[in-house]
């Protein structure tokens, strides 16, 4: 057996931050990764999707040379090399997580599959490593549904989506959130012909209604077919298609050559060994965990997807800051002090933070609302990129802001203007007496904010 002052488990977007705090304290850290260095983010989440997504807005806007005054002609993707560049900047990103960790002093890097054999001590392989600190930082994977037949059909999942070097003749996406919205556009700019299904009434169901309207809106527009109100969900294998029956009747079918799930996420909890260190579980296999991201069993802390507090990697790294903050500086922080902020990397992406319409009027609180169409922002319509809007929820009581829903060009930065001032707990009116830069897109948020409404019910 070897000693630690503590143990991470996982090299995502808390574990490699933390053991460097860690170290840099003076203990001595064990550090424990089973495959990639960087988790999620680095690997298949984050760094190779938005790489994939910008080539496919550069072919997107190739095709629409014509709307800026000059012709291209035949605009065709080369996927090998797409996925070469995307495979480059992964490999970046892993190999520099990699190299940090293994050259941290006061710090051993142990590959393997980790796995609890008491509160205290952890299996490496033949190893037993043993601590008073366990950070657990081990992600979460695909969740693939329980539908009939899908167990008969080849399936991709955004790992397995990274490794995509062709161009599907027709990709069929299941799940209409986040992780679907963004393949099937990048997918359909690619080339390929895309159908997402969904089996709720609409796109994104945690967003207001006119947000999903929007976002399916251009999506329609650039090709991309949207079947939503998917029921009694089948599939099976027909020749080379892929064919996804949609309705109860059993009558209507959408063939395709490819299929992609995107219906969530689960974390990668059930081989841990959890039970022997007394670590609880909810029914979803997340880690329960207090405000401090403390578990059930003295001593181990559980950041990151796992914990079923964020599914970002920005929640992950905020886990890092309060823990490192609690155990090192004296700080009193906790999960419940940040307000949900995330991003949706469509194109014209998506920024929200804090409450959507829907939470406001559920609160009961007598809120103000500011709306305003990206073709009335001065900065949109030069570059040419006018889908969505911006929209901003007030407290009329307080004067604080609740919440912002920005979609369209520069939306997933603008968004940080609102939830700044938002942390601040500043009244609204700091934003609406502010002197902007022009031309901008944030320069119309004081404009927004001269021009509120009373919310209805």
């Amino acid at each position: 057996m070897t000693g630690y002052d503590a143990i991470v488990i996982g090299t995502g977007q808390s574990g490699p931050p933390l053991a460097r705090r860690l170290a840099g304290a003076g203990m001595k850290v064990a550090i424990i990764e089973r495959a990639r260095f960087g988790g999620t983010c680095v690997n298949t989440g984050c760094t190779p999707t938005k790489t994939l997504v910008a080539s496919a807005y550069a072919a997107h806007l190739a095709r629409r040379g014509a709307d800026y005054g000059f012709i291209t002609g035949d605009i065709k993707v080369d996927m090998k090399r797409v996925k070469v560049r995307k495979d480059y900047v992964v490999g970046l990103f892993n190999r520099g997580v990699e190299r940090s960790l293994k050259s941290l002093e006061n710090s051993k890097v142990y590959e393997g599959h980790a796995r609890f054999v008491s509160p205290r001590e952890v299996q490496v392989g033949t190893e037993i490593l043993s601590a008073d600190r366990i950070f657990i930082n081990v992600g979460a994977r695909a969740s693939v549904p329980a539908i009939s037949g899908l167990d008969q059909v080849d399936i991709l999942t955004n790992s397995s989506m990274m490794d995509v070097d062709f161009l599907p003749d027709h990709l069929l996406i299941l799940g209409g959130s986040y992780i679907g919205l963004e393949f099937g556009q990048m997918y359909r700019r690619f080339g390929s012909a895309v159908t997402i299904i969904e089996a709720g009434p609409r796109l994104i169901a945690r967003e207001d209604e006119d947000v999903s309207e929007a976002i399916a809106g251009f999506l329609t527009k650039e090709g991309v077919s949207v079947r939503v109100n998917a029921k009694c969900l089948r599939a099976r294998k027909d020749g080379n298609d892929i064919v996804m029956t949609v309705d109860c009747g059993g009558t209507s079918e959408i063939r395709g050559s490819h299929l992609l799930i995107a219906t969530g996420r689960r974390p990668n909890t059930d081989d841990l060994g959890l039970e022997r260190a007394g670590v609880n579980r909810d029914a979803r296999g997340y880690i329960i965990v207090d405000d401090e991201l403390r578990t059930s069993t003295s001593g181990i802390w559980a950041l990151g997807d796992c914990n079923g507090r964020g599914a970002f990697t920005h929640t992950s790294w905020n886990d890092y800051e309060i823990v490192a903050a609690n155990l090192l500086d004296g700080e009193h922080r906790r999960v419940s002090d940040r307000i949900p902020a995330y991003a949706l990397y469509t194109d014209p992406p998506l920024g929200r933070a804090g409450m959507t319409a829907a939470n406001a009027r559920t609160s009961g609180r007598r809120t103000l609302i500011g709306k305003i169409a990206m073709e009335n922002v001065s900065r949109a319509f030069e570059k040419g990129e006018t889908e969505g809007f911006m929209k901003i929820l007030v407290d009329a009581d307080t004067k604080e802001i609740l919440g912002a829903a920005f979609l369209g060009v520069s939306g997933d930065e603008v968004i940080h203007c609102v939830l700044d001032v938002m942390y601040a707990k500043a009244p609204y009116t700091v934003i609406k007496r502010a002197m902007h830069i022009h031309p901008t897109v944030a320069e119309f948020l004081p404009v927004i904010l001269n021009d509120l409404d009373l919310l209805q019910p």
